[in-house]
């Protein structure tokens, strides 16, 4: 595929936070997040090599592209001793542990499946071109997403099975992982309808 200027600053945006957190991670020796940057870049690739297919606009790409930052920020960057995924944010329910809302790590899982349901109903919205229609591609884009969102947890769980220490959690940040990427897959599917609507009648 050739690229275009919008094209190159999305490339070289990724390539700006993957190397240098590849670096940093390598270097700490932490496995568990350099199976995820394995991940993210098989993604990458799957992504670019199918875009001329795919046709996702820059809501979809620019969407996955901060949440890979996000992702890379979550593990490596530290505030007070405190990895960004463990940031808690609004004390709303604390039970102790790791049953605690809102955390960090439950809002960018928020954000993450959001944008996992606009990529899905960017995917099949050339299949539903009739309006009426628009109610079962919302519903596939959020059941769509949410399976993105277990397959998730399930590389959480490789990792948690492969490396010694990781920063997963226990059965509660499990759990409380597939609420958020549920709530957010139905947000995004909203999201995306109301955006592809727009764009058709502009």
């Amino acid at each position: 595929m050739k690229f275009g200027q919008k094209e190159w600053i999305l490339l070289l945006f990724n390539l700006f936070y993957i190397l240098p957190f590849t670096i940093f991670y390598l270097l700490r020796k932490n496995y568990e997040f350099l199976i995820y940057i394995g991940v993210l870049v098989l993604i990458g690739i799957i992504v670019i090599s199918t875009l001329k297919k795919s046709k996702l606009d820059y809501l979809a790409l620019w969407g996955l592209s901060i949440w890979g930052l996000l992702h890379m920020m979550g593990g490596g960057v530290k505030i007070a001793g405190n990895t960004l995924y463990s940031l808690r944010l609004i004390d709303i329910i604390d039970k102790g542990g790791q049953f605690y809302i809102l955390k960090m790590d439950q809002a960018i899982h928020f954000y993450g499946f959001l944008v996992a349901a606009i990529v899905v109903f960017q995917l099949i919205a050339p299949h539903f071109k009739e309006i009426k229609k628009s109610k079962l591609a919302i519903f596939i884009a959020w059941i769509g997403s949410m399976g993105l969102g277990a397959l998730n947890e399930v590389v959480e769980f490789i990792a948690f099975v492969v490396v010694k220490n990781t920063g997963v959690g226990d059965v509660y940040n499990t759990g409380l992982d597939l609420i958020f990427n549920m709530a957010g897959a139905l947000a995004g599917a909203f999201i995306a309808s109301y955006w592809v609507r727009r764009k058709r009648q502009i």
